[in-house]
């Protein structure tokens, strides 16, 4: 994690952030499941941040979805970054494909190929931009539990 200056406890004005790389072997979904679990829970510890079980889930969630996606699809590495925000995690995964990723109609007799779709569902805002080797594909997901957000994954608010 970050080594930043500290006012009081807390960090303030300074991103809290990790990121790690990734090529593209078996193994490296999990890493990067770990690296959000591990992240989320110092936040939690070291920072005070608010952080449910429902978004270490969440993060993880997405972190191995936007991972799997680059993993299948992208020559070489990949890039994961973590930012703690003061209500939410930005999860930002960097791959070397330039083409950008286009969500398809809903279809429940379609086996895979949802993990945009699921990506878009359970977080607050999501965008892709080309970069010039590649793209950046940026989630944010809440801290805290939302009556909609809990909604939206099918479970009783």
């Amino acid at each position: 994690m970050d080594g930043a200056a500290q006012t009081g406890d807390r960090l303030r004005d300074v991103p809290v952030r990790v990121s790690a790389e990734y090529q593209g072997r078996p193994g490296d979904i999990a890493r990067g499941r770990e690296l959000a679990r591990r992240f989320l829970a110092w936040a939690r510890a070291a920072q005070g941040a608010p952080v449910s079980d429902r978004a270490v889930e969440v993060v993880q969630l997405v972190v191995s979805e936007l991972l799997t996606n680059a993993c299948k699809y992208a020559p070489g590495p990949s890039l994961v970054d973590l930012e703690l925000t003061e209500d939410r995690v930005e999860v930002t995964v960097w791959d070397s494909q330039p083409v950008l990723p286009v969500p398809e109609t809903a279809d429940p007799g379609r086996v895979g190929r949802h993990g945009l779709e699921i990506v878009m569902a359970v977080c607050q805002s999501f965008e892709v931009h080309r970069e010039p080797v590649g793209k950046r594909m940026r989630a944010a997901v809440g801290l805290t539990d939302h009556l909609n957000d809990t909604a939206a994954l099918g479970r009783p608010a």
